[in-house]
């Protein structure tokens, strides 16, 4: 079965995690796909395929004749999609022999436009497959899927050489608790790779530093009228706040290895309000000093009105796996040889985010990411084409036969 196939399979499948759920994993739902994708690994010669309680998918194949000795690969995607936009009833567009130019999302009326996305320039000819304008592709990861599905089938029929591998498949990689009931040891591999990048031939094997910064300011509300020295409105705290932080380290203003502060939500009034931020950054040492950022700006405000009234809550959610990685470049290696062979130019990148081989790596399991060819993920402009689809499948099997 062809990887664009697949991959226009899984997408139908409604797989958004909850981040405000603590189960796992956070939606039932993800069990769809999980148990869809059990069948199709039994169905292609995987070994012991199967779901566990937490909704983590694993399989394995073993090692040919002669190839017992080579190292153990694991190759690892995840199944839901982001809760920042809608993941169901998802209605694919294709367009064969893509012209170049703007693209009508037919179901909400959006353009999808070369001057908003230049990257589109380099799709002529291809077949581009989009969303209808109302929800989300589910590319991220759902063409990582596909891509090791289809790679496992052609290596399992063609008999090439090659050690165990190992596939996964996560829950919850969006909601940031991909890994929490990853079983390493179980898994098997001695190294892996998340299928989980971006454009073709993007490597990538550095990350940012990551925490969440969860802020509650209570307020004191009283009568507007008769409120001097007295009110404390906590809407104009949290605005207060936000200004103590360096105003140009946001998402928008910055690039490559510059980190930032994103307020990713306010909500609140008079009373009470609550503030959500990410803080990232390549470096371990600022990462650590954005914290104390935060910190220092929280107790400012305290001591501004003489009382604890916000309280701040840093949590980290994962690391930079260079760290990690760089003892082990032979898989980096590897990846560019892959992707040369498979037809896409290697390069590497910073990944601005974070994968689930952030926290494997970290977790004994050097996990580097491979691209999947996908562009603008998490929102209705995301794309991606069947040519991508397939060149990526071609780089996953090569690193298979490694």
């Amino acid at each position: 079965m062809k990887t664009v196939d697949r991959f226009l399979r899984y997408i139908k499948v409604h797989t958004t995690s909850d981040p405000a759920c603590t189960s796992a994993p956070s939606s039932a739902i993800q069990f769809d796909l999980a148990h869809m994708l059990v069948k199709e690994l039994t169905e292609i010669g995987v070994s012991d395929a199967h779901v566990d309680e937490f909704g983590v998918v694993y399989g394995w194949i073993p090692a040919t004749p002669g190839c017992e000795d080579k190292d153990a690969l694991g190759f690892i995607a995840h199944m839901d999609t982001s809760p920042d936009y809608s993941g169901e009833n998802v209605k694919p567009q294709i367009f064969e022999n893509y012209d170049g130019g703007d693209v009508l999302l037919a179901g909400s009326g959006d353009m999808l436009t070369v001057a908003q996305f230049p990257s589109l320039k380099q799709l002529v000819s291809q077949t581009l497959i989009t969303t209808d304008g109302t929800t989300l592709l589910g590319g991220d990861d759902k063409a990582g899927i596909a891509e090791i599905m289809t790679a496992a089938e052609e290596i399992i029929a063609s008999g090439a050489p090659h050690g165990k591998i190992c596939i996964a498949f996560t829950p919850d990689e969006e909601v940031g608790a991909g890994v929490d009931h990853f079983d390493v040891a179980k898994f098997g591999a001695k190294f892996a790779y998340t299928v989980d990048g971006g454009y073709d031939g993007e490597i990538a094997y550095e990350t940012f530093n990551a925490c969440s910064a969860d802020i509650h300011i209570k307020g004191l509300s009283v009568h507007p009228g008769s409120s001097k020295d007295t009110m404390i409105n906590a809407a104009l705290v949290a605005m207060e706040l936000n200004a103590l932080l360096p105003p140009m380290d946001t998402p928008r203003q910055t690039d490559n290895y510059e980190g930032f502060f994103h307020l990713h939500a306010v909500k609140g009034d008079c009373s009470n309000a609550e503030m959500f931020y990410i803080i990232r950054d390549h470096s371990r040492e600022i990462f650590e000093q954005r914290k104390e950022t935060m910190r220092r700006a929280v107790a400012a405000i305290n001591a501004r009105y003489g009382s604890e009234i916000v309280t701040l809550t840093l949590t980290d959610t994962y690391y930079n796996m260079a760290e990690m990685i760089k003892p082990h470049m032979h898989l980096i290696d590897n990846a560019f040889e892959a992707c040369r062979k498979a037809g896409m130019e290697p390069y590497t990148i910073a990944v601005r985010g974070g994968t689930d081989g952030s926290r494997l790596s970290y977790m004994g399991l050097p996990t580097p990411n491979l691209p999947t060819g996908g562009f603008a993920c998490h929102g209705k402009f995301e794309h991606v084409t069947m040519e991508s689809l397939e060149r990526c499948a071609k780089m996953v099997e090569y690193l298979m036969m490694a």
